[in-house]
């Protein structure tokens, strides 16, 4: 017996010492390991298309209607992941890294303007099969969902804008704008791993918890795209690019959510009465103490909002 119990404890203590060694040598292992689980948990696998000039990396699980998911400003289709678990039991649900972000392609003589980037959505859409779907975007995400959606309406069976950008008049300004508009770093483009760090409390009202090691990893790759992020900012900003919604929310007739983190320290809760203005087919969730991203801060509260509007009719 006590030999046996040595054997055990000898066991253990490699077990721990190799995720020791895992967790200081390559967190992106650990972290990738992590994202696989979540993937695998989700009924999601990674796939891959060429669009164009772009190689688009994506991800595609589950049956039923589709839903077509848009990342946001630095973000990647596994900010969808813990949000689509709750999806892909009903529905068929395809997640892509936009092009300049994530996995996919970074060309640096193309435009990623929102509308450049609807445009390459919709040869995207076409290639993968999606001929109608549910369409939801986070951030710049959504500006691209709603320009979609008034390229495209026959396409989209509901719009779901995820505290969107687009709106430039909103009644009050964002910590994000105050920031920029006395000169400040902008948080969104990380210079250091403090940087980014901080950059999460713009984020989140309560960032996922995660070990030092992995947030350094993920800073790290932020890092190594900084310079290409700061290229596709200013394409979006770019003068004869921006676009503001505005003016197309009367054409967009599609039934839409609204749905808003209302401590969202990017884009200011404000815009959603612009929002509910503008679109005469409209419905609006304002989740409290939450930030610009709910579906990954609130993943399961977020996905219940969700499809239980999608599921109306």
């Amino acid at each position: 017996m006590r030999k046996i119990i040595n054997i055990i404890t000898i066991t253990v203590v490699f077990i721990l010492a190799g995720l020791a060694f895992v967790y200081f040598a390559s967190p992106g292992t650990l972290y990738n390991a992590g994202i696989s689980w979540a993937r695998k948990s989700a009924g999601l696998t990674q796939k891959s298309i060429k669009v164009d000039d772009h190689t688009i990396q994506y991800l595609e699980g589950g049956k039923g209607d589709n839903i077509l998911l848009v990342h946001g400003f630095t973000g990647e289709k596994d900010n969808w992941t813990l949000f689509a678990r709750y999806l892909t039991p009903s529905y068929h649900v395809v997640a892509l890294d936009l092009p300049g972000f994530g996995e996919s392609s970074r060309i640096g003589s193309d435009s990623y303007a929102i509308q450049d980037q609807a445009n390459r959505l919709d040869r995207f859409a076409d290639l993968v099969g999606l001929k109608t779907f549910h369409i939801a975007g986070n951030s710049m995400g959504g500006a691209i969902a709603a320009k979609y959606t008034v390229d495209h309406p026959e396409k989209v069976l509901t719009l779901g804008l995820f505290d969107n950008a687009g709106i430039w008049e909103c009644p009050e300004k964002s910590d994000l704008n105050k920031v920029l508009e006395q000169g400040g770093k902008n948080p969104l483009l990380s210079e250091t791993p403090k940087d980014f760090k901080e950059s999460l409390k713009y984020v989140f009202v309560d960032p996922p918890p995660a070990p030092g090691r992995i947030l350094g990893y993920l800073a790290e790759k932020q890092l190594a795209v900084k310079a290409f992020n700061e290229k596709v900012w200013n394409d979006i900003k770019g003068k004869d690019k921006i676009y503001q919604l505005e003016p197309d929310l009367p054409k967009i007739k599609n039934r839409t959510l609204i749905l808003w983190g209302d401590t969202d320290r990017l884009i200011s809760v404000s815009c959603v009465g612009i929002l509910q203005k503008g679109l005469v087919n409209s419905q609006t969730v304002i989740m409290k103490k939450c930030g610009h991203v709910p579906m990954m801060e609130r993943p399961k509260e977020t996905a219940e909002h969700y499809l239980k509007f999608i599921a109306a009719k």
